[in-house]
């Protein structure tokens, strides 16, 4: 099988000489860490770290029938939403899956923008596209932004001076306009590290220029890059669920704890199904735990009960930087996902103990 060619970032340069650790991810060469995980980790929870993700995909829907398109094909309420406001929802599929997950911004009245995760830009598209049955104007501008996201307790100082936008902004807001002397550039305060802070969509071609600006007034509060290693790190402290590992194509929001995005005011792809499940519970569902024992859990390790029978699978684990102790999110049968229910993770051969907890493991 031929080998696919990674397709490069617009600052992929920039990352090379700051000595980057690069890796190939969702189709990308991306950079992973540049001083350490745990450093750049507890940067972003206590100062202000950048990150990268211009491996994100951006479709912009406008006009006549993009709400009612957005509706149909993602499972929270976009009604709900206003010029200036974002939402994280979700594209159910026709299985009781997902898609994929994604945050639909409005920027105009009858303008948003979705953005979804680079691995599945093509998948995404193509769902997009089939379900745009009544012609709505959707274009793919994915190749042609770039993303900064800059997060933590210091960001809002940080970008301050960049930009005559006002940035003491509620979470989940968005605005456009002029920053570091490029127009029409994105600011929302979303982001996926639970420390606050910005995402800054712009343009390649001014890519270059936005660097350099936000590296300059970076120096001001001894900010520092980071890569995708403590990006998963933070966000798994958050209990923010990554697709692929704790949700994919086979697993219900609902099962997922994602019935908070899944709104039946309204009528979706599969809604009745999920509704149907909702209604009448689920067998399974996604829990937080702590390991009371040593150990790292992984994805895919099998969760047990006291006596070794399998009751799970692990989807995500790390030793979090924040709070000096394992966790991880993974599947249970539903009777073993009330919180402070024993588990135990299958870790080479040997069963650890570990205990359901409410999350986010991290409380800030």
């Amino acid at each position: 099988m031929e080998a696919v060619a990674l397709k490069d970032i617009a600052l992929k340069q920039k990352h090379f000489d700051m000595g980057a650790k690069m890796v190939p991810f969702a189709g990308f060469n991306m950079p992973l860490q540049y001083t350490g995980l745990t450093d750049e980790h507890l940067n972003v929870r206590n100062n202000v770290g950048v990150f990268d993700v211009s491996h994100m995909g951006e479709f912009m829907v406008k006009g006549e029938g993009a709400l009612e398109l957005i509706q149909r094909i993602t499972s929270n309420d976009v009604s709900k939403l206003s010029v200036g406001k974002v939402q994280y929802s979700c594209f159910p599929n026709n299985d009781g899956g997902i898609v994929d997950d994604l945050l639909v911004y409005q920027l105009g009245d009858q303008e948003y923008m979705l953005v979804v995760n680079g691995a599945n830009l093509d998948k995404d598209w193509a769902w997009v596209t089939n379900h745009n049955t009544t012609n709505v104007e959707v274009t793919n501008h994915s190749d042609n932004i770039s993303l900064l996201a800059v997060q933590g307790p210091n960001a809002q100082k940080m970008l301050q001076p960049l930009t005559n936008m006002d940035l003491d902004m509620v979470y989940y807001t968005v605005q456009r306009g002029t920053f570091a002397g490029v127009e029409n550039v994105i600011v929302s305060s979303t982001g996926y590290t639970g420390a606050g802070g910005f995402e800054v969509y712009f343009e390649n071609k001014d890519a270059d220029a936005i660097w350099d600006a936000i590296q300059e007034a970076g120096k001001a509060v001894d900010m520092k890059m980071a890569g995708l290693a403590c990006r998963d790190t933070l966000r798994l402290e958050m209990g923010f669920c990554l697709y692929g590992n704790d949700i994919n194509d086979t697993t219900s929001p609902i099962e997922a704890g994602l019935g908070w995005i899944t709104k039946f005011t309204k009528d979706f792809v599969n809604s009745d199904a999920l509704k149907q499940q909702k209604e009448e519970g689920v067998t399974r569902k996604l829990v937080g735990f702590e390991l009371v024992e040593r150990g790292i859990p992984r994805q895919h390790y099998k969760i047990v009960d006291a006596d070794g029978n399998e009751i799970g699978e692990v989807t995500s684990g790390t030793m979090a930087p924040s709070l000096n102790k394992a966790i991880g999110m993974g599947y249970v049968k539903k009777e073993f996902s009330k919180v402070d229910s024993e588990i135990y993770i299958e870790i080479r051969n040997k069963n650890i103990k570990a205990q359901v907890v409410k999350m986010p493991f991290y409380k800030g």
